[in-house]
């Protein structure tokens, strides 16, 4: 019974979904790491940390989700 469990999340973990949300989290993170060095301006300057801080926030919820 417990090897059920046991390869059954070992299957949800390898899950194909969860690699592509953390690639597009590193992707939106990036973007906005490259803008903070593109222009300067305090509008870009916002827009870059948004995008920083939800390309974060997505990956952590990726690996979260992995760990479940």
């Amino acid at each position: 019974m417990e090897d059920s469990i046991k390869n059954n999340s070992t299957a949800e973990a390898n899950n194909p979904s969860h690699y592509t949300t953390i690639t597009l989290g590193i992707v939106i993170g990036l973007v906005g790491i490259f803008l903070r060095f593109v222009a300067d301006g305090s509008m870009i300057t916002i827009i870059s940390n948004v995008l920083w801080v939800v390309g974060s926030i997505i990956c952590i919820k990726a690996v979260l989700n992995i760990l479940k």
